[in-house]
């Protein structure tokens, strides 16, 4: 006789936080595509990345954009939080909005970057939760159509 179980998926998931900079030019935000060799190759996402045990958001986002793009970055505001579940994992995707500062980007591991219009965002293969805060940042900045 086979007894199957149900695998509680809420006790399985583990939650990781994640940073990610929307860094504006005017009504431009940088935008980032994933590499073939990163999971979900070839998505395109806002830069960031995990935060490291004891660390806080805003040293994180800023630690990650140095080592991903290259560049420094000013944090200026923080905006809500979304969660996105992923398989077995939940994401805690942490924006800020973020200036440029200093530097030149240089990718170390994404296969490509552009500045796009915040009306040309949906044009492009996100990743879910960033999806999420494509819509976010719309709502912020654009205005509402009648």
């Amino acid at each position: 006789m086979w007894i199957i179980q149900k695998e509680d998926s809420t006790a399985t998931k583990k939650e990781i936080e994640v940073t990610c900079a929307l860094i504006m030019g005017g009504e431009q935000v940088l935008v980032t595509q994933r590499s073939e060799q990163m999971p979900h190759p070839l998505k395109w996402e806002f830069p960031g990345g995990k935060l490291l045990s004891g660390e806080i958001p805003e040293r994180c986002i800023e630690r990650e954009i140095r080592e991903e793009l290259g560049i420094g970055i000013s944090v200026r505001e923080l905006l809500p939080s979304v969660k996105h579940s992923y398989g077995r994992e939940i994401i805690k995707l942490i924006p800020f909005i973020c200036q440029w500062e200093d530097g030149e980007i240089q990718l170390a591991e994404h296969r490509a970057y552009q500045w796009l219009h915040l009306h040309e965002l949906e044009s492009l293969d996100w990743l879910e939760a960033d999806l999420e805060i494509v819509n976010l940042l719309k709502k912020k900045y654009l205005p509402k159509r009648s």
